[in-house]
């Protein structure tokens, strides 16, 4: 049974949630002692079991044994709904297998809530997970994500990101993407509940000096239909903070150019300052 647990506020655990909880036999947590405090708090007494990224192979035989054996068997992640951006999938994946029976009770996301929030077109929308942590591997998987847009992909964007990345994935963004209308959410149903919107722009610059803290979701809107690509607005941006060689393989990735014809075009803004 896969059991969405509160992102942030303990009241928004479920009456379902809350009962399949404090019946089940052995409850599976990302992070134990992250999850004794919500289980505590609504008296489950079950055991609970470590499964995480690093186990989760290792896990699912006993897993399947205990659900064989009739045990009642819950998941749940540190915060929100199991699987998504959470460990999981292969013990779902091997008990669907093996024809066992899974069940999920419904709860907070925080992808979801922030996309309701930004004021950004609500459907479709591309959750991505967190980006890659190191800047070339996002700038490149950035890049992929503009191939797939002039290919036709038009949607609203979602990704998780950590508090000392969020400056610097705003700026690739930027590079990336251009100026396009955006929204950061933080500490979702928290006491410091934030949610800033405006152009990728504006909002790099507001956490360039002053990293958040806590939970974070970052959205970009679809591209416009009627907006070409721009070379020149691109390449201005990605100068702003990179090299002229490195402002021109951000951009060639992003818009699918000819690398030289980019780093030629970069060379005469450049000279232009």
């Amino acid at each position: 049974m896969l059991v969405s647990t509160p992102i942030g506020n303990l009241a928004d655990l479920t009456p379902r949630a809350r009962e399949a909880l404090r019946n089940s036999d052995v409850i599976l947590c990302e992070d134990t002692r992250h999850s004794a405090r919500l289980l505590a708090a609504i008296g489950a007494q079950a055991r609970t079991e470590p499964l995480h990224e690093y186990n989760e192979d290792a896990r699912i035989a006993p897993v399947l044994a205990m659900l064989q054996a009739g045990k009642r068997i819950a998941l749940i992640s540190d915060a929100g709904t199991p699987l998504v951006s959470d460990p999981g999938f292969r013990l779902v994946r091997a008990a669907i297998a093996a024809d066992l029976p899974v069940t999920g009770l419904p709860g907070a996301n925080a992808a979801v809530l922030a996309l309701v929030l930004s004021g950004l077109p609500p459907q479709p929308f591309l959750f991505l997970g967190f980006p890659p942590p190191r800047q070339a591997a996002r700038r490149a998987a950035f890049g992929a994500l503009r191939a797939a847009e002039r290919a036709g992909l038009s949607a609203t964007l979602i990704w998780h990101e950590a508090p000392h990345r969020l400056a610097e994935m705003l700026a690739d963004l930027h590079a990336s993407f251009g100026d396009r209308q955006a929204a950061v959410a933080r500490e979702l149903t928290k006491r410091f509940e934030e949610v800033r919107r405006g152009p990728v722009s504006a909002l790099a610059a507001a956490y360039a000096d002053t990293p958040p803290r806590g939970e974070i979701t970052v959205l970009v809107g679809p591209p416009e239909q009627d907006d070409p690509e721009d070379l020149d607005g691109r390449l201005r941006a990605a100068l702003a903070t990179q090299s002229v060689r490195d402002a021109a393989a951000t951009v060639a990735a992003a818009t699918g150019l000819p690398r030289k014809t980019v780093y030629a075009r970069a060379l005469e803004l450049a000279a232009e300052g």
